[in-house]
């Protein structure tokens, strides 16, 4: 293979000194600038001091001397250079991201990541490895992949983009609470996720969405996304079929694929772009999840006894089929849409009427008159307040220096 053509020569990278154990700028210093030295790459390297520098930078510079931005951090540190690229982009091109069905324009900037955060699960779902020197090997030898970016939108203001976790419930209350805690250090995440098990609280909602019927795989499929991936491949040649036929009016792709409505009870709400592996649980939350499919697999826990919920989440750190109990499901799609009861609950005082059609479709909670919990969104690693989201995939909208995860040989 040629890699000279796609091999990066000048870079942006911008450092989080305070992300993770704090060892950002050691870790670029002494691990990654000598490789990049060694390469002839140049760099310019920005030391963030406040949150949303990275993001804030972006929209502001002109990065078309840039064959790629790095970011070394954790995965808040990648989010933020995400938001900047993708938001960057759309903004030259005219396009306003607020729009729910906004055809949002892929960036020719590639991101790399050097690992230095308390989780790495971006690095870790791509890469294979939260090691620094084997990413800065990815940057330097040119390598490209295209990933998965999801929109979140309420009413017609775009929240956020994810590319891992959306989770509502079970891991919105623990970031929410870690959040709080940070003075702990990384031990805040194991007390806040101890707490909200014990709390064991649960939500009501109604959620639809819309089955990814364009992709060639399934969230059971045992076939897990690999470097070259057949699936990712496919699936997008799929999709690109589909929006044709929409495009030239042969057929309404929402009209033909129908969308299916479930609500009630819910311990945890998981939306996943990718396997969401991390060192701790090396198959992650679902482990044939694909990077670029253009889908995400949407998981529900339900109401379920604390046993049964220590159960499931044991089976992340182990080889066992995590999917299989009775009180989870899981489907690949590529729109959803989620409400929760507070919000059903003030259209059913003003709105008598959708009392009862609610009533009709919600068949486990008809006669229930509890005030219902809130909880928040966990969006990669970030608190997000709404009681009501509307989430829709993107094909491949970013690429990265990465490969995607080799085949164990």
């Amino acid at each position: 293979f040629c890699f000279a053509a796609s091999r990066p020569k000048h870079l942006l990278v911008f450092i989080n000194p305070f992300g993770g154990k704090g060892q950002g700028k050691r870790i670029y210093e002494k691990t990654v600038a000598p490789l990049f030295t060694l390469a002839s790459i140049t760099t310019e390297i920005i030391i963030t001091e406040h949150a949303n520098q990275a993001k804030e930078t972006l929209y502001e510079i002109n990065t078309d001397s840039y064959d790629g931005i790095v970011c070394v951090g954790g995965d808040g540190m990648f989010s933020e250079v995400l938001h900047g690229v993708i938001g960057r982009t759309q903004q030259s091109a005219g396009i306003d991201p607020n729009h729910p069905r906004a055809v949002l324009v892929p960036s020719t900037l590639r991101i790399g990541i050097i690992p230095a955060g308390s989780t790495d699960c971006v690095c870790y779902s791509t890469v294979g490895t939260n090691d620094a020197e084997t990413s800065a090997l990815h940057i330097i030898i040119g390598d490209s992949l295209a990933i998965d970016v999801s929109s979140v939108h309420y009413h017609n203001t775009l929240l956020r983009y994810s590319v891992s976790l959306l989770g509502y419930g079970f891991y919105g209350d623990l970031i929410k609470d870690s959040e709080k805690k940070r003075w702990m250090g990384l031990v805040r995440y194991d007390f806040s996720g101890l707490k909200t098990f014990l709390s064991h609280q649960y939500y009501e909602g109604t959620l639809s969405f819309l089955p990814a019927q364009h992709t060639v795989g399934s969230p059971r499929d045992n076939k897990p996304c690999r470097a070259g991936c057949f699936v990712c491949r496919q699936s997008k040649q799929q999709l690109e079929e589909e929006e044709k036929k929409a495009l030239y009016g042969l057929e309404n792709a929402e009209e033909v694929e129908e969308w299916q409505v479930t609500c009630g009870k819910f311990l945890a709400i998981n939306a996943t772009n990718m396997s969401c592996a991390c060192p701790r649980s090396p198959g992650g939350l679902s482990p044939f999840a694909h990077l670029g499919d253009g889908s995400s697999d949407l998981i529900l826990i339900r109401k379920c006894s604390r046993f049964n919920f220590l159960r499931f989440l044991i089976r992340h750190t182990n080889q066992e089929d995590q999917f299989d109990f009775t009180f989870v499901e899981v489907y690949r799609v590529k729109k959803f849409h989620f409400t929760s009861k507070h919000v059903e609950d003030e259209d059913n005082d003003s709105k008598e009427q959708e009392k009862q059609k609610f009533g009709k479709i919600c068949k486990d909670r008809p006669s229930c008159t509890c005030s219902a919990s809130r909880s928040s969104w966990n969006c990669d690693g970030e608190v997000m307040h709404s009681p009501a989201i509307e989430v829709r995939v993107h094909c491949q909208l970013v690429r990265l220096f990465a490969r995607g995860i080799e085949e164990e040989s």
